[in-house]
């Protein structure tokens, strides 16, 4: 996946862990890479099936989720 490009992905409801430390072999969700790095995966409650937009670039301001930031990588 290019990083000026989120990942999409159809969420159903419950508690999800996304990737901060971009080590997960299962991205965008959380694998467990992170562990001794210091670095938390991001938990979000996900109150109703919907389309997320999370984060690729590592800019955005609205983390996990894509807030257009990786535009500026063009």
């Amino acid at each position: 996946m290019e990083p000026n490009r989120p990942f999409i992905v159809k969420e159903q409801p419950g508690t999800k862990y996304y990737c901060a430390c971009s080590k997960s072999q299962n991205r965008p969700w959380c694998d467990g890479s992170h562990k001794g790095s210091g670095l938390q995966p991001y938990k979000v409650e996900i109150e109703v099936e919907k389309n997320v937009a999370i984060c690729n670039c590592a800019l955005s301001a609205n983390m996990p989720f894509c807030d257009g930031a990786h535009k500026s990588l063009r």
